[in-house]
Formats: C-alpha cells, structure tokens, sequence
C-alpha cells in the first residue's frame, strides 16, 4: 500500500509503498520519547522524498551514526536515517496523512544493544 506524510507546514512531503501487513517500533530513548516518533522502517528503494531536502536540517548525537532529520521551518521529524537499519529509513507514523492501522512493538532504546539483537532475531518488516 502506499502512504504519504510530511511535516507540519508542508515543507517535507514524503511518501512510501509498504506492505499491508507491517509492525511499528516504539522506542523508549531519549530522542524517540521526547519527540512521540513511532517508527515504521522502510527500505530506502520504497521511499520518495517529494520536497527539496534543502527544506531539512540535521541532528546528530552519540555515535553519529543516525541523521535525525527535521523540517528548518517547523522542526517536525518525519522522517530519518536511524543507525539499527542503515539501508532503511524510519518513517514516523505520527506524520502519516492518514491513519493507517499497524501493530506497535516496544523497542527499549534505553538499552539499545540488547533491544537490537532482539530485533535481529525477530522477523520485521524493513
């Protein structure tokens, strides 16, 4: 199925082909919590950014390795490039157009390398 999202203002606009059946991530680290992201991973192949990604800033913390990306104008985070999936992009399900029903998994980011071999060892979608 294809779904569509973007920031608040309108100046990132994205949208993905996803499968019917797919499970979101709610992880409880120390960004994920502050800013309400619920992620639904996606390869990078099924996603189209459909805004200029001029309209995007960057944010890095720890080891760098996830590009926590938000809107310049209004600071929502839509979408990123997050360091468990690096060939996927994390959509946020809270930036969706329309509600799409998907089962939501606790991912503890609190202890990320334990919540990431656990992960590994599940079957997800991404």
């Amino acid at each position: 199925m294809k779904i569509a999202g973007g920031c608040h203002c309108g100046k990132v606009r994205f949208e993905a082909e996803v499968p019917e059946a797919v499970d979101l991530l709610d992880c409880n680290c120390s960004i994920c919590r502050a800013t309400g992201f619920l992620h639904l991973v996606v390869p990078h192949r099924d996603f189209r950014l459909l805004t200029d990604a001029d309209a995007l800033t960057s944010y890095r913390f720890g080891t760098g390795a996830a590009n926590h990306l938000f809107c310049a104008t209004c600071g929502i985070k839509s979408f990123y490039q997050p360091r468990s999936h690096p060939d996927c992009w994390s959509l946020n399900a809270n930036c969706f157009d329309e509600s799409v029903p998907l089962k939501v998994e606790g991912f503890d980011g609190l202890n990320w390398f334990d919540a990431k071999a656990a992960l590994d060892g599940a079957s997800h979608a991404g």
